[in-house]
């Protein structure tokens, strides 16, 4: 399984969910879909996610152990 961690990403940069929508073009409930992991985002969202808050797509998730 997959951790998105986002949520952590945007609040060390002090973005509200709303701008982090406004910024990327995601709708604000599709984000809290995926910060609350009740969706999946895409490769393109995560991009542009990673874009604006300035990490590395590969910052935005982690692999959970399945054991």
């Amino acid at each position: 399984m997959i951790k998105i961690l986002i949520y952590e990403a945007r609040t060390k940069k002090g973005l509200s969910l709303r701008k982090l929508s406004e910024l990327t073009g995601i709708r604000k409930t599709r984000l809290n879909d995926i910060e609350n992991e009740k969706r999946s985002p895409t490769l393109d969202e995560l991009e542009r996610i990673a874009n604006i808050l300035e990490v590395k797509i590969e910052s935005l998730y982690k692999v959970k152990s399945s054991l």
